[in-house]
């Protein structure tokens, strides 16, 4: 037997050549960034310590978030029912429509200012920005798909392969890469630029009848709609009905007095994401304010603060013209978050 030593010398580079082999089929990672935060807002919930924000893994949030493969028929994807012309509320539907036509049981929120937010859903049954997806995906009133399906499915692509690997440093994709980009896309949908923050600002004035909803605004509506978000995030039941037939939080609580309370929605856009309420049965403001000051007397479970409340025709107008006043429309046509041509 015959034992060939080479040089030492040439051991090295052989061994360094085999090295740079195996790191040229993985990608350097991306350089993290800090988005700016607007400076009259709160420190955001979600801090992204794990999942640190990247323009490449914002561009493959985005192209996900607009891609019908994610859907079970390759029909629909979550922009189908977060528009951004509403700010990414449906469009002015009660309830969204997924694959097959079937239909979801409550009204399509709009995506806005996410990382300020402790929970998600009306029910608050999801707590963390990166999970949310998981629901609509999985859903078989919406998407309906299967995970395995999808990783197969983008793999196949030209496109998706050479995303991942700019935004993950390798080709793979799986649950955890598809969530934590989506999540640095949809924390990137932050509205901030509407009438009012120009106002806080010191570039805009409101004119008589915006100031004068803006005083009932706070005496009435603030606890509840607190600003900058325009929500204080707490579940309540608004006194839609006597007995919900959707339990609302309780399904997450299991207790009785928090059947039909949901999620205090953001204010913010609210002239832009009609219809109203959990189940989408107001299709104005009008009637959402005529809903506020009706008799609540049969409905036990109605918190206090919507009990007594009673504005004139003028008041209404007013508080309606304040609202239009948190309609950000450099949100709803910023092309960062519109889908590519």
């Amino acid at each position: 037997m015959y034992i060939i030593k080479l040089p030492f010398r040439l051991v090295a580079s052989l061994l360094g050549l085999f090295a740079m082999n195996a790191c040229s089929r993985e990608a350097a990672l991306p350089e993290p960034f800090a988005p700016q935060r607007p400076a009259h807002f709160p420190v955001p919930v979600y801090q992204a310590t794990a999942n640190p924000y990247t323009r490449e893994g914002i561009a493959l949030g985005k192209a996900l978030f607009y891609e019908p493969l994610l859907s079970k028929d390759g029909s629909i994807s979550c922009g189908s029912c977060h528009a951004q012309v509403h700010a990414f509320a449906d469009h002015n539907v009660p309830l969204s429509k997924g694959v097959g036509g079937r239909l979801g049981t409550r009204n399509t929120p709009p995506l806005q200012n996410l990382i300020w937010s402790r929970s998600f859903m009306w029910d608050g049954s999801i707590r963390n920005i990166e999970v949310m997806p998981i629901a609509p995906i999985t859903d078989h009133r919406e998407m309906d798909a299967n995970w395995d399906t999808l990783f197969h499915r983008l793999s196949q692509t030209a496109k998706y392969p050479p995303m991942f690997r700019a935004a993950f440093g390798s080709e793979h994709i799986d649950d955890q890469r598809i969530l934590k980009a989506l999540a640095q896309f949809m924390a990137t949908l932050v509205s901030a630029g509407a009438r009012y923050d120009a106002r806080v600002q010191g570039k805009a004035v409101f004119n008589e009848s915006e100031l004068a909803g803006e005083r009932l605004f706070q005496a009435h509506c603030n606890s509840c709609h607190t600003a900058p978000l325009f929500t204080n995030q707490e579940f309540l039941n608004n006194g839609l009905d006597a007995i919900s037939a959707d339990v609302g939080r309780m399904l997450i609580t299991r207790n009785e007095s928090d059947r039909g309370s949901f999620r205090v929605p953001s204010l913010r856009n609210v002239a832009l994401t009609y219809p109203y309420m959990h189940d989408g049965r107001f299709q104005t403001l009008e009637q959402v304010l005529a809903h506020y000051t009706s008799d609540k007397s049969g409905k036990p479970l109605a918190d206090h603060r919507v009990r007594n409340l009673s504005f004139t025709e003028q008041e209404r107008s007013d508080l309606i013209a304040f609202l239009k006043t948190l309609s950000d429309y450099g949100f709803t046509s910023n092309p960062k978050h519109a889908p590519a041509p």
